[in-house]
């Protein structure tokens, strides 16, 4: 009887962590340049609050897109990861990457980052916060990045 409660108890345990892993937010999208970029909240942490990975892989072929990482950013996450999206966010006529979070609770308001990714490197582009639960992020990040040009 003892045995069986035991292993229950492991077989409980071990759902409940596979069922917190699975609600993670982790997206993988292809850049133009053949490039693949995968957005993952932090492992292990609250979905309202926590981190978020940006990571470049090297062009490849679909079953190689994610073996050859060559840059990674982690930025600080104030609610959860809603999407990834690929925009020109300054005008340069080439993509960036969107991250869109919405915050937890009351207001559900929209914050945004963009990336660049030139020279097989990642870098930050920009980002806004206090969005309404509508505004578009892109049209809002383009604002932004204007007002600082």
């Amino acid at each position: 009887m003892k045995r069986i409660v035991v292993l229950m108890t492991a077989v409980v345990m071990a759902s409940s962590v596979c069922a917190a892993e699975e609600s993670r937010f982790i997206s993988q999208v292809k850049l133009s340049s053949g490039e693949t970029v995968v957005v993952a909240e932090g492992d292990k942490e609250a979905r309202s609050t926590g981190s978020f990975s940006v990571r470049l892989y090297d062009a490849a072929e679909p079953a190689d897109a994610t073996t050859f990482f060559t840059s990674g950013l982690i930025e600080e996450r104030d609610g959860t990861v809603e999407k990834v999206t690929l925009a020109d966010v300054d005008g340069d006529k080439k993509e960036e990457i969107v991250v869109q979070i919405r915050s937890a609770g009351t207001g559900g308001y929209l914050s945004a980052y963009a990336f660049g990714a030139k020279e097989k490197r990642l870098h930050a582009k920009g980002k806004v916060q206090d969005l309404a639960p509508d505004a578009d992020v892109v049209v809002a990040l383009k604002d932004s990045l204007r007002k600082k040009g």
